[in-house]
């Protein structure tokens, strides 16, 4: 009866402590998102150029680096922000670059809806039925990989359905992330809530910029 005690007190703490990082995840991954939308309108209003994203871009993929490290620490959080600010303001110049051309402005919050859109049905269905998608995460990983290496390629040959595919596959692999990364934090895989932030903001942010690729050439045509 005793074990039986000890063993339902132990459930219960695994329980709240789960919840506790989903909370804590979610909110901080409002407040990062909220945040990274203003530095891509801030960069938008200044005209940023491109080689300065790139500089942001680059910057904002090292401070990731320091994340991991600091993520056991109070300052990581502001690591966290330093990291979404810097992507989110480097998306100013191709952000600017789509408002600027007819119906820009409609390609942009079709990608906004469409990434929400995505994000909050993938979370809320792996929320209602708890599945754990953990035997996904060999295959991501791979498929990542071999998107990469097709990216890397495509930068010498420039093949427009090529460009098409990738952005199409990042965002299938992106979604599948989603299941994979929200799976581990409600079945006790990520115990981290700025590791788990961290990985569910490259989802969002990847496939907004792959969404509003892709809504972009089909638009052309």
């Amino acid at each position: 009866m005793e074990q039986r005690s000890v063993y339902s007190k132990s459930s219960e703490a695994s329980v709240l402590q789960t919840n506790k990082v989903l909370k804590n995840t979610y909110t901080l991954l409002a407040m990062t998102l909220a945040f990274s939308a203003v530095c891509a309108v801030a960069t938008m209003a200044m005209g940023l150029g491109r080689g300065a994203a790139l500089v942001m871009f680059i910057g904002g993929f090292i401070s990731m680096f320091i994340v991991n490290k600091k993520a056991n620490s109070a300052s990581g959080i502001y690591w966290v922000f330093l990291f979404t600010g810097l992507l989110g303001g480097s998306l100013g110049p191709m952000l600017n670059a789509y408002a600027a051309i007819p119906g820009g402005s409609a390609l942009i919050a079709q990608a906004l809806g469409g990434t929400a859109l995505i994000f909050f049905a993938l979370s809320a269905y792996v929320l209602t039925t708890k599945k754990d998608f953990s035997f996904m995460g060999g295959f991501l990983m791979v498929g990542l990989l071999v998107v990469v290496l097709a990216a890397l390629g495509n930068l010498f040959f420039a093949i427009p359905a090529l460009s098409l595919a990738i952005s199409a596959a990042v965002i299938f692999i992106m979604s599948g992330f989603i299941l994979y990364d929200t799976s581990r934090i409600i079945n006790g895989g990520e115990t981290n809530y700025i590791l788990a932030t961290v990985g569910l903001y490259l989802n969002i942010y990847n496939i907004f910029v792959n969404l509003l690729s892709l809504l972009g050439v089909l638009g052309d045509d």
